[in-house]
């Protein structure tokens, strides 16, 4: 049994499988997955678990060399934003209007949906290399 890292299987296998340049989404408890994009949904209760619990996670095991948000997070959820910063540090973001983020995210190898509540905490990310 694996005793440490993230534990959920199906989040855990998907993150194995990338290659680089792949995209993947983290998102929020309402943001709508397109059709055909396989969605790992961790929401247990409103806020279970958080945004950043999870971008946390995910960034502990994954090698990311880009991302992707909604314009919309600099003025609606400045705390996030700067969280998402200070996580990626040596990265600058892109950025699109939040509803060509929905439809881009079609391009997503799979999504991951968390209990998070506030204001256009979705995100998608490239994946990297580690060399």
């Amino acid at each position: 049994m694996k005793k440490k890292g993230i534990l959920n299987a199906q989040l855990a296998g998907f993150i194995a499988a990338l290659g680089h340049k792949d995209l993947f989404m983290v998102g929020d408890a309402g943001m709508p997955i397109p059709k055909g994009v396989p969605i790992v949904d961790l929401i247990l209760t409103a806020g279970v678990p958080t945004f950043k619990q999870t971008l946390d996670a995910i960034l502990d095991e994954t090698a990311v060399e880009g991302y992707i948000l909604a314009e919309e997070i600099i003025k609606n959820n400045p705390e996030l934003y700067n969280y998402i910063k200070i996580s990626l540090p040596n990265l600058n973001p892109e950025f699109m209007p939040h509803d060509d983020l929905k439809k881009f995210s079609a391009n997503v190898k799979f999504a991951v949906r968390t209990g998070e509540f506030s204001p256009y905490p979705n995100i998608i990310l490239r994946a990297g290399v580690v060399f």
